[in-house]
Order: structure tokens, then sequence, then C-alpha cells
């Protein structure tokens, strides 16, 4: 190589331009990866609910394993409910004490469906978070990531719910939580007018008519880690993002997880594609991985790392 190339290289190679930025970018979500969750999750042999416990503990075997292999601390939580053993998986990253983040998603459907979007997406984030927070060399504080069992019907609202146990945990702990976030349905948009519905109609005229965009939902009265997680998630994502809340009585306002938290006055809120709000398969045998746009869900798992990174 002729000296004055070679020496333009080099100078090339130490400017911040491309070359440079690209060796520095953080990992980001790999579409892939979710589509390899999505199938493992909706294809058990019997829809994962609480009627089909094999299927059920064959879901929180494969998200245990994921987990692991992104470097967790892997833990479970087994609690009985009328006689027979479920099961929250936990896997943690960062210091050992100190305030936690709880990340969660319920891995279990409701009936005989397959749920992609409910709640496939919201385990396949998880997962695929948990494999880009195995990759930061520190962590400022312990984030918790829960796959919740027992989040549908007919548990729902009730003390069975995984998600309730866990809160209960870390209160009777006393454990210092920063917050929580809940990711539920997070896979389904559509560009279409018309396409987003909402518990209010006048809503409509205030957040839009396309369902496009992904939701950071909470209540009102929900501390300074919520207002703090929505604007800095509406500032790193690459997607549209609206900001909502609402008082907790708004139908949908707390249709997940999050719910539990704020029973134990933990500021928590939802992540969310607004569910049955947009998406006319919720709870359908039709809720199928083929409906889901991966590109602007692994948009959506990209902004929750910079937003804890960003904490």
């Amino acid at each position: 190589m002729p000296k004055i190339v070679s020496t333009l290289l080099v100078f090339l190679l130490a400017l911040p331009g491309r070359s440079a930025v690209a060796a520095s970018a953080p990992a980001t979500t790999d579409t892939l990866r979710l589509r390899q969750h999505l199938l493992a999750l909706t294809t058990t042999p019997e829809p994962r609910n609480y009627r089909h416990l094999a299927s059920l503990n064959q879901a929180a075997d494969y998200i245990g394993q994921q987990l692991q292999t992104a470097g967790a601390h892997l833990g479970e939580q087994p609690y009985q409910v009328q006689g027979i053993t479920y099961r929250n998986v936990i896997g943690s990253f960062g210091p050992e004490t100190g305030p936690r983040l709880i990340i969660g998603a319920h891995y279990d459907v409701c009936g005989e469906q397959p749920g992609a979007d409910d709640n496939g997406t919201g385990v396949a984030a998880l997962l695929e978070l948990a494999r880009l927070l195995g990759q930061q060399p520190t962590l400022p504080y312990r984030v918790e990531l829960v796959a919740y069992t027992l989040e549908e019907p007919p548990f729902f609202r009730t003390k069975s719910m995984g998600s309730y146990m866990h809160a209960k945990s870390l209160h009777d702990a006393k454990t210092e939580v920063k917050g929580m976030v809940a990711l539920e349905t997070l896979g389904y948009y559509d560009d279409r007018k018309n396409s987003q519905d909402y518990p209010l109609g006048p809503l409509k005229l205030v957040y839009g008519s396309r369902g496009n965009y992904v939701t950071v939902a909470q209540k009102f009265g929900n501390g300074r880690f919520g207002r703090q997680f929505a604007r800095r998630y509406k500032a790193t994502a690459a997607l549209p993002v609206r900001r909502f809340k609402a008082p907790a009585w708004l139908p949908g306002i707390d249709f997940s997880d999050h719910l539990n938290y704020w029973q134990f006055d933990y500021p928590a809120v939802l992540l969310t594609d607004t569910a049955f709000y947009r998406n006319k398969h919720y709870h359908e045998p039709t809720d199928t991985l083929d409906r889901l746009d991966m590109r602007r869900l692994a948009l959506a798992v990209d902004a929750v790392l910079a937003t804890i990174l960003a904490l």
C-alpha cells in the first residue's frame, strides 16, 4: 500500500465519523431473535394457559433458558393456586444491592389462542432486553426482568396473579423500587385512518386515529418515576410515542400487571400498542405471528434499553 494511502486511511479511521460511531454504537434489538422467541411461545403443544400446565411450563422453561444465556442471575418464584404450582421466572442484572427497576411481562394467554401479540410480544421484548442488558459493562442500579404467570382471566384482578405475588414479595421484604414497567402487547401497528380506538371518543382528536404508535400509560399521581420514564422514552424512541395519563378507573389504564404494583404504592407504567383498542384479533385465535410488525417492535425495545441506561 502506498505510504500516502496508508497515512490517509489511519487519519480517516481516527476521525469521529462513520467508522468510529459504528464501533461505539450500542447493540440494538434483533428482529430475527424476536421472531424466534415468538415462534417458541406460540407453538407449544397446547396454548400456554392455566389449563395446560405442561405448555405453560414449557414456555417458562424457555424463558428461563434465554435469561440465563443472556447472563442474568436466574431465579423463580413458585406459588400454588388451587393445589397447582405456577411460577414467575426472574432474571436480574446489575448490583445486588440498592434500588431496583422492575420490568415485567406475562407469558400466559387467555383461552385457546396463540397469543402472539398478547403477550408473546411483551415476553419477546423482555428476552431481547435481557440479551442487550447482558452486553452492558455496568448498570447504575439493579434491573429485574420478571416473566409473570396467571395474568389472564380467570385470575385477572385477583391475588393469584404472578405480578401480585412478585409485588407483594418486594413489599414484604421492604425492597427499594425505583419503578416498574409492564410490557404488554407491543407488536401490532396499523397506519390506516380510524384504525385506533379509545375508551373515550374525544381522545381520538388528541392522539390521532392511526394505530401507528406505542403508548406509555399511567395513572394520575404516579410519581416522579412515571414522568421521567415517559419523557425519556418519548425522547429516545425512533417510532411515534403517545404519553397518556388518566384516572385509574378509566377502562384500560390498569389492564396489565402494573396494577399490582400500584396496590403496594410502587410507581408503575404500562408500555403497550393499546391492545384491543387497536388489535381486533386480541384474545382471538387470529392473534398470530404473521400479523405483527417486527421492525416497530424492535424499535420499541431499543427505546426501553436507552431509557433504562438514561434514568
